[in-house]
């Protein structure tokens, strides 16, 4: 194997498929990144066994070939060289020799034999989604996702699929988001499919850098496929039946509240510094003067009571929520005002965002005992 490339779109290659790489320590190869030389490009692989991602970038190949090199290693290496450059020849067995105007070093690595197969999708249901509009469905989901994988399914997100509209859910049981899409086209078949969370939270960060208009989605029984651009990342799916989180979602409410987001966010993450002595439990009051209280039972450290305004109608509500819960949601929201909806102090608190006329997002948080 024997190629020139420039360090900008080496560096850019091991970076997008480094995400997909893990340490460890039982499979030393799956610390590497797999580099094949062919054609007029040099091709990039990293997985951990659950994701896969596949890039390329253009290159002057002289002579085709593959190995394996440590990815920790190879990128730092990499970042400190110039934007110029770089041959990159396999010398002397498994040792990949990198020559640039200023630097030359060799990088033993791993027979490209060894490194696992990527799977290949197979094209049962493909779908486009816009990019921008999946790069905002993945914020204000994935942190809703479990944590524990002692309930493998709430660990992953829902991709719910029915003519020309994607619903994507996440829940922990505590907390749930849901997102829905519109997209262009109407698909054959519906389907419900689980991703796991690390896979979209990996997801987000290259779709959220890369400038392509739409997303293709490509989902088989075990595996799902996500083209961006000329990255493609693989991800097997989470067996399992998700909740049917329908039945949980409150269908009236006796108290709408309209509040900017920063301020509740404000009030909230103060009264937080008290009641995380009170496993986070906050208490929310509004009354239809128009004002929302935000306060804390007293502790140990002390207590806390703010109010700000807010366009309530209806009739007077509390309810107990746990902060954080709320806070994730103010954070990832993106949206200068949201809409608070209350039954009472036993039924889950909605949140939605002010002027979304399609409904398009909603955020439900179980109440704490007042």
């Amino acid at each position: 194997m024997k190629l020139i490339c420039s360090q900008s779109d080496l560096e850019e290659g091991l970076n997008i498929v480094g995400k997909a790489i893990t340490q460890n320590s039982t499979l030393p190869v799956l610390n590497n990144v797999l580099l094949v030389a062919e054609g007029s490009r040099l091709f990039f692989s990293g997985t951990n066994l659950e994701i896969a991602i596949q890039y390329f970038i253009p290159a002057e190949v002289k002579s085709e070939g593959s190995i394996t090199i440590p990815a920790k290693l190879l990128v730092s290496y990499i970042s400190l060289l110039r934007d110029e450059k770089i041959e990159l020849s396999l010398e002397e067995g498994n040792t990949l020799h990198l020559k640039s105007a200023s630097s030359q070093t060799k990088i033993k690595g791993i027979p490209a034999e060894e490194f696992p197969s990527i799977p290949k999708v197979d094209k049962d249901s493909v779908f486009k989604v816009s990019r921008k509009d999946l790069d905002q469905a993945i914020l204000q989901t994935v942190f809703s996702a479990s944590a524990n994988t002692s309930r493998p399914v709430l660990s992953g997100v829902l991709f719910d699929v029915k003519d020309d509209i994607l619903k994507m859910v996440a829940t922990d049981s505590y907390r749930l988001a849901e997102k829905v899409l519109k997209m262009k086209d109407k698909v054959e078949v519906s389907l419900q499919s689980v991703v796991p969370a690390r896979t979209i939270t990996e997801l987000g960060k290259i779709v959220n850098k890369s400038s392509v208009e739409e997303i293709e989605i490509n989902v088989s029984k075990n595996q799902i496929l996500f083209v961006v651009g000329d990255v493609k990342m693989i991800s097997r799916l989470i067996e399992g039946k998700f909740p049917e989180y329908e039945k949980i979602i409150p269908k009236s409410s006796k108290t709408k509240t309209v509040v900017k987001t920063e301020d509740l966010s404000l009030v909230v993450r103060r009264v937080n510094l008290f009641a995380k002595e009170n496993n986070n439990n906050i208490k929310i009051g509004v009354t239809p003067d128009g004002k929302l209280t935000v306060s804390t039972d007293e502790t140990k450290i002390g207590e806390e009571k703010a109010e700000i305004n807010a366009v309530v109608e209806g009739e007077e509500n509390k309810i107990a929520l746990n902060a954080q819960y709320l806070l994730d949601v103010l954070n990832f929201v993106q949206s200068d005002e949201i809409v608070l909806e209350l039954d009472d102090k036993l039924a889950p608190a909605v949140i939605k965002i002010a002027k979304d006329t399609e409904n398009s997002y909603l955020y439900i948080i179980m109440p704490l005992k007042i």
